[in-house]
């Protein structure tokens, strides 16, 4: 999980193991549905949040 490096005064470093990298791919036309039905009900709830701060105030 770590690489361990020690210095020549007896430090010891700990680095991070970096995984692969790979390149993303383009969302497929169900996801991309997905991600606009999930930017409606956040936009909806922010909406509602603003609504029911305003009836409040």
């Amino acid at each position: 999980m770590f690489t361990t490096t020690q210095l020549d005064n007896g430090t010891l470093n700990n680095y991070a193991v970096e995984p692969a990298m790979y390149f993303a791919s383009y969302p497929s036309p169900e996801q991309q549905r997905g991600y606009v039905v999930q930017a409606t009900a956040a936009a909806l709830f922010v909406a509602g949040l603003l609504l029911v701060s305003l009836a409040v105030s």
